[in-house]
């Protein structure tokens, strides 16, 4: 039997203070699935209220425990078994974002076709990549290649007996949880298929320099924390990006201002010159994928600036590794 999302697929929308975008995420989602669970991670806006007011399942978090993306999709996945234990795929949906009409017809037909797979994701596309530089470059992030992948994100439509077969999200992981949740899919033999249609529009509304770098951070974060739990394996999980991040933001500049006196600061203009290589190396990738020149320019220029962020969080996992501390989320964008 062909599947229907009105009949075998449920909605997990997660949020924290999303405001008006959580309206229209929830409204993009409730004619289409067969049940829609919303999870609230603490918000004063009355995210919860307006969820349950318009037909969700509401599930809040104890602020007792660490919030994180990962635990609030777990959540909302238990309050689905309760509700509804026989439905045969969920879509995760974060409350940023809407679901574009079509989608889970189109990624239904993929699971349909393919019994390798169990799951699937499609383009996501920013509401307003115009609107800053760092939406902009949150745009050209998100295009990916469609075939099979590692990894999907963190909004993706899985079989519900994958979800099962491996427990579900790591609720201590801040960031990269879908990596590491990927990770662990792919063990069981299950691929990962990204299509080539339209799955999701965001609105990252990242307005400052400051939230770009906090999000750089949580990123280097997430190597260093998903690296501890899978980088020992053959696939060596984002150990390389660990590597690139401490040689470009911690060795070479230490080599090079070590060096100064001795080289009367040629090694400070050979480290510029280094920097430029790999800028250059960036923006011509990024022109022979159809970017128009600026897109490309910003989008190298911050590939650069990234590793000394990503590089602070990296010391920021150690440091809480090392005292025993609990992870907790680093957040990046206030509530509008």
């Amino acid at each position: 039997m062909t599947p229907h999302p009105g009949e075998d697929v449920a909605i997990v929308a997660i949020g924290r203070n999303e405001g008006e975008r959580l309206k229209s995420c929830l409204r993009s989602v409730m004619q289409g699935a067969r049940t829609v669970v919303y999870v609230d991670s603490g918000s004063g806006d009355g995210s919860p209220e307006y969820a349950a007011a318009a037909g969700c399942l509401v599930v809040e978090l104890d602020p007792a425990r660490p919030f994180s993306a990962a635990r609030a999709r777990n959540e909302g996945f238990a309050r689905l078994m309760e509700h509804d234990p026989q439905v045969r795929f969920i879509q995760f949906l974060d409350g940023d974002c809407d679901l574009v009409e079509g989608w889970l017809e189109q990624g239904l037909a993929a699971l349909g076709e393919r019994a390798d797979v169990g799951v699937v994701c499609g383009r996501v596309r920013e509401l307003y990549p115009d609107a800053t530089i760092y939406n902009k470059l949150c745009n050209l992030e998100w295009q990916q290649e469609p075939g099979e992948i590692r990894s999907s994100g963190g909004r993706f439509l899985v079989r519900t007996e994958v979800f099962h077969a491996v427990g579900g999200f790591r609720a201590d992981v801040i960031a990269a949880e879908d990596d590491e949740l990927c990770v662990r899919i792919r063990g069981l033999g299950w691929k990962i298929l990204q299509l080539d249609r339209e799955m999701a529009r965001h609105d990252m509304a990242m307005t400052r320099f400051s939230q770009w770098w906090r999000r750089s951070k949580r990123t280097g974060h997430a190597f260093a924390q998903v690296a501890a739990l899978h980088g020992g394996g053959d696939e060596r999980y984002f150990v390389p990006e660990i590597r690139k991040v401490l040689l470009w933001a911690l060795a070479m500049p230490m080599l090079a201002i070590g060096l100064a006196p001795l080289t009367r600061g040629l090694s400070l203009l050979a480290l510029l010159g280094l920097y430029a290589l790999q800028f250059a190396r960036t923006y011509w990738r990024g022109r022979k994928r159809g970017w128009l020149p600026r897109e490309a320019f910003l989008y190298a220029a911050f590939t650069a600036l990234f590793k000394f962020p990503a590089l602070l969080g990296l010391f920021e996992y150690y440091w809480r590794q090392w005292r025993g501390d609990a992870f907790s989320i680093i957040e990046y964008r206030r509530s509008p």
